[in-house]
Parts: C-alpha cells; sequence; structure tokens
C-alpha cells in the first residue's frame, strides 16, 4: 500500500548572514554599523528561539549569502530546531519565490527577522487563515509586508512579479498579481528598520539588552 507523503506547514525566516556592512543599511546611517550588527544579531536570535519551537509548523531558515548557510547552521543547532536552506541568487522576490517553488507540500509563510512584536499567535492565525485563503499577507505601516504566506493548492501561485520592493507600492504591488484569488490579512506590525523603531524597540528591551549568540 502507498503511503501519502506527510503535509506539514513551513515558516520560512529570511534571514542575511550578520555581517557590519551588509545588514539594516537605513538603520546604520542613523545608529551606527556596529550598533545595527548587533541589533541585528539580537533581532534574529530572538525571532529564531521565539518560533521554531512550535511543532505546529517546520522552521526554515533561508539564508543569504549561499555561502553562509553552513556557519548559520552551527548556530542555529543551539538556538532552536530549524533546517537551513541557502536563499539562492536574484532579486528578493525571486529568492521568495523559488523558496514557494521548492520546498517540500505544505502551506508557507515567509518573514523577515527584524519583527519584535510577531509572536506564536500571529503565525497560528496566517495558517489558519491558509484554510479558506490562497494567500495571507501581514501588512507593515510603510506600505510592505512584514508576512507573506499561501496554501499552494491546488497550484503555487507567483506572488512577487513586478513589484517595487522597498517602497510604499510593495504590498499593492504583490496584491496586482493576485487578481481572482482570496486574500488574507493580519494585523499591522512594525518592524525595526529606522532610528524611531530602534528607540521603540531598545526602550522595551530594557538598559541591558541581550548581545545575542551568533558568533562575531
Amino acid at each position: 500500500m502507498r503511503t501519502r507523503a506527510l503535509t506539514r506547514r513551513h515558516l520560512v525566516i529570511m534571514a542575511k548572514a550578520p555581517q557590519a556592512g551588509r545588514v539594516k543599511t537605513r538603520l546604520a546611517a542613523s545608529i551606527g554599523t556596529i550598533e545595527a550588527l548587533r541589533s541585528y544579531r539580537v533581532l534574529l536570535e530572538a525571532t529564531v528561539r521565539r518560533l521554531a519551537s512550535d511543532r505546529r509548523w517546520t522552521t526554515w531558515l533561508a539564508v543569504t549569502p549561499d555561502g553562509a548557510a553552513r556557519r548559520l547552521a552551527a548556530w542555529a543547532c543551539g538556538v532552536g530546531p530549524v533546517a537551513v536552506t541557502p536563499q539562492g541568487p536574484g532579486g528578493l522576490g525571486e529568492r521568495m519565490q523559488r523558496l514557494m517553488d521548492r520546498l517540500p507540500p505544505g502551506p508557507v509563510i515567509i518573514l523577515g527577522s527584524d519583527i519584535p512584536g510577531l509572536g506564536k499567535p500571529d503565525i497560528a492565525a496566517a495558517f489558519r487563515a491558509l484554510g479558506p485563503s490562497d494567500a495571507v499577507f501581514g501588512p507593515a505601516e510603510d506600505g510592505g509586508y512584514w508576512l507573506v504566506g499561501q496554501r499552494r493548492t491546488p497550484r503555487t501561485l507567483r506572488l512577487f512579479d513586478r513589484v517595487r520592493w522597498s517602497s510604499e507600492h510593495a504590498l499593492a504591488d504583490t496584491l496586482g498579481n493576485l487578481d481572482g484569488c482570496k486574500v488574507s490579512q493580519l494585523r499591522r506590525i512594525a518592524d525595526v528598520d529606522d532610528e524611531a523603531a530602534y528607540l521603540r524597540w531598545r526602550r522595551r528591551l530594557g538598559p541591558h539588552g541581550a548581545a545575542g549568540s551568533y558568533p562575531a
């Protein structure tokens, strides 16, 4: 008798290798390269620790550049149960579409690592939304989105064609690729992408904060 393949929920955290001058570059312009790097490490580790322990989904860390995947995999072993995969070449839309196309069967949700207000209930709500909906978004205050997901049945949709990334049009452009599809939206959450958001996050973190365990 043939056994049907197990369908899992897949949560993908997009991650850059933490290197000075390569991460949080917009934030670094106001708070400095070293503090931006430190903040990125803390945010990345907190996101993985907070979300990867939930058995309702499989957590993936999608890494760029590809050559950093092995190093991040070694680090992730001490943080949470995470499968590490390279993002591959191309722009952001190409890399996210590749993940949607290639991950094992089951709904896929993709998010960044710089959203301190994000919790397990938000991820659970996103997967629930993909029951009746083809796609789900977590809208951001700047016109982009902090989460995107799709059910991938009966087919995998092409979500990211002609999207103007890092602009107030990113969400609207992506929704424009979903004409005729049922779409759900979650609550708005701010990411840590500018100095004002950074200062709010630091106040919540406290005077000492955390250093993060990612190796320098």
